[in-house]
């Protein structure tokens, strides 16, 4: 571990000094955008996520392919929006909002905290022994992080106004290594500030945040990679690995219209056996969601989309049904949401297209299941409990 502490903090000091530093000197920003070594390593964490996702992730898809599609020009728009968030709104906003509310709420860096003999707040104020345990803190912090992750997802699936978002994130037919940043940015606002609010009140540093926020973001990209590759029935029972988040992402069956109501973990599995919500041993189902008007989704450009997604957040948000939670479709005037029969399909919705089939309007004309896939393998992550 200190070989690599100490070629990361290397790394950290070369970017900072011969990329960092000449850039801001050249735009005569200086230290507006705080310590260049922060930002360095916040450059350095962002190309490290492209380089797995486009090296690692994107040719498994080819090898090991979940379903098969005859092409795959439902994921360009996923792949933009990821390059979007990484490169240019996801930095942007941690500038001109996170950290003003960092410094509002009084968050102390390192150097702060030890003029001040330790920090005022956080698990290191609450439990000292941490201190100097500093990957046993990391550790804890990360699960917090996670089981506060698990929470505000099933938040997002329950609350009609803020699936109204979330749906987008599903609405994608063809799931990959790209579609974990496919979200709305309002959406993406709400969960930085939920995320950000929980590291700061366990006296994450954001060094540490930047860290907790990789290590989710690239098991995220690989969880929605579409592969069958197994991570293995013990591993499963802990990590969520493809074919466990699949399942999250599976189109309503109006056979049993609450089963995709499962499989809500980021990262840990755990959660969702502690609390009910996991699902195991089914086979490969079409992902996508049957409501068609968030089906529609997938015709739209970058911005049309975003703003498709806003209005009918702006129909749930003002109508008493957007906040009575459970499960909802946008058929009402102007997209406002209607809560689901819990045994039939709503009225003008589809039902779920068994796997090799064409229930769907397949994307080009084909006689293959919609997304123009076909099955390559099962769940198989964890066995049937």
């Amino acid at each position: 571990m200190w070989v690599i502490s100490q070629g990361w903090g290397a790394a950290i000091e070369w970017v900072s000094l011969h990329v960092v530093g000449p850039c801001l000197a050249v735009f005569g920003l200086g230290n507006a955008f705080g310590n260049p070594a922060e930002v360095a390593e916040a450059v350095i964490i962002t190309l490290l996520q492209l380089v797995m996702i486009s090296l690692v992730f994107r040719p498994l898809e080819s090898l090991f392919p979940a379903e098969r599609w005859e092409n795959r020009r439902l994921t360009t728009i996923d792949r933009n929006y990821t390059l979007l968030m990484l490169l240019g709104l996801f930095p942007l906003f941690s500038y001109l909002v996170l950290t003003p509310v960092a410094h509002l709420l009084g968050g102390e860096s390192a150097t702060l905290a030890a003029v001040n003999d330790g920090p005022t707040w956080g698990l290191t104020h609450w439990v000292p022994w941490f201190e100097h345990h500093p990957y046993v803190a990391f550790a804890v912090y990360y699960v917090v992080y996670d089981l506060a992750y698990y929470w505000m997802h099933r938040a997002q699936h329950a609350i009609p106004w803020w699936w109204a978002l979330h749906s987008m994130h599903h609405s994608q037919r063809q799931m990959s290594c790209w579609s974990n940043d496919r979200t709305a940015y309002l959406d993406g606002v709400l969960q930085s500030f939920v995320l950000a609010s929980v590291a700061l009140v366990m006296g994450v540093e954001p060094a540490q945040f930047a860290w907790l926020v990789l290590l989710s973001e690239l098991v995220q990209n690989f969880s929605h990679a579409n592969v069958r590759l197994r991570i293995g029935q013990r591993l499963g029972k802990v990590l969520v690995g493809p074919a466990f988040h699949r399942l999250h992402h599976m189109v309503r069956d109006p056979d049993r219209p609450t089963f995709h109501n499962c499989n809500f973990g980021q990262v840990l599995s755990i959660w969702d056996r502690v609390f009910g919500t996991a699902r195991y041993g089914e086979p490969v189902h079409p992902t996508g969601v049957s409501d068609p008007i968030v089906d529609a989704d997938n015709g739209k450009g970058l911005i049309s989309l975003q703003w498709y997604v806003l209005k009918r957040f702006w129909a749930a948000f003002r109508s008493p049904a957007g906040w009575r939670p459970g499960d909802v479709h946008f058929g009402g005037p102007g997209f406002a949401p209607i809560a689901d029969d819990a045994d039939t399909v709503p009225a003008g919705l589809p039902a779920s297209p068994p796997v090799n089939s064409s229930a769907r309007p397949p994307l080009t004309p084909s006689s293959t299941r919609p997304a123009n896939s076909a099955v390559a393998g099962a769940d198989s992550d964890a066995a049937t409990r």
